[in-house]
């Protein structure tokens, strides 16, 4: 087995590998995802406004009592009552108060209308078919791969695959004072499943074209992948910022729940680049060193 691939593969992997053992050790500690009603469930509060209202008018009210994860809902005719999700944890008897009072001020024909408790939306079923989604997809991946490269290189690119969800739930566990985990959450994590898998098919299709080419045959895999990250970079990084400008600037402008949705896709999106760039080639190439050394050791047997 080639030495060069397996040094140069370690810090890249050693990077991902204590970012998830840190994820890890918070979890276990009690320190974990910051997880949203949608997940914990909660209690609903209905307000009749008597009006037209501003929502803006109800979350500064709720941002005020210290409460920044609630979900506040338009109901009813012509969108006049409110419907306000917050987590069990929650005073409602205070908070109720607050809402009346400050809200009535302006709404000068509020009513209470009921509150009533409920369960976690994202319960159980909608979590099983996430995984049951990434699992699908990630066979299909291998087997498209396998038919149009080969097998070793669907196999790097299903690692590659598993590294970037690691790591973007790695990151949502370190970063948990800043991502609330709701059900936009899956729906960031599947389209990382679609985005992140792009730039290493891109990379191993270069990979493919340079091994067959005459005056690189007798170049390591090593060195053929990285001469053919070398010459898709640029294309690689101009795609990725293009992308990440756009993230962004829903991050900065868009309101929380969009919010939710453009951070974990962010950090999606640049793990996605990372492991397409510094490891899932080099996995490729050390999986068929060790295939060959495998074939020379059964050969002389």
């Amino acid at each position: 087995m080639d030495i060069k691939v397996k040094s140069h593969l370690k810090p890249c992997a050693a990077v991902s590998i204590a970012i998830i053992i840190v994820a890890l050790v918070m979890t276990l500690t009690g320190h974990g995802m910051n997880l949203g009603v949608d997940f914990t469930g909660g209690t609903i509060m209905t307000y009749n406004m008597g009006e037209q209202f501003e929502t803006a008018d109800v979350e500064a009210v709720l941002a005020e009592n210290g409460i920044t994860d609630a979900q506040i809902a338009k109901t009813g005719d012509n969108d006049t009552q409110v419907q306000i999700r917050i987590s069990d944890k929650e005073n409602t008897d205070d908070l109720r108060s607050a809402l009346e009072s400050k809200l009535g001020e302006k709404y000068t024909n509020m009513e209470y209308v009921d509150i009533s408790r409920v369960g976690a939306i994202a319960g159980r079923d909608l979590i099983n078919n996430a995984i049951k989604s990434v699992a699908l997809a990630a066979v299909l991946m291998l087997v498209y791969i396998a038919i149009r490269f080969d097998f070793y290189s669907g196999l790097a690119a299903i690692i590659g695959l598993c590294h970037d969800i690691a790591i973007m739930l790695s990151a949502v566990v370190i970063m948990h004072s800043f991502i609330r985990v709701e059900t936009t959450f899956i729906a960031a994590l599947l389209t990382i499943v679609g985005y992140s898998i792009n730039n290493t098919i891109i990379i191993f299709d270069r990979i493919r074209e340079n091994s067959h080419k005459g005056d690189l045959r007798q170049l390591s895999r090593e060195n053929i992948v990285n001469l053919s990250v070398q010459e898709s970079l640029s294309r690689t990084l101009n795609t990725t910022i293009t992308t990440l400008l756009t993230i962004v600037t829903l991050y900065i402008m868009g309101v929380d729940s969009i919010k939710q949705f453009a951070l974990p896709l962010i950090i999606g999106i640049v793990a996605g680049t990372y492991s397409a760039n510094l490891i899932n080639g080099y996995v490729w190439a050390a999986l068929m060193d060790k295939r060959d050394a495998s074939k020379r050791a059964k050969a002389k047997a």
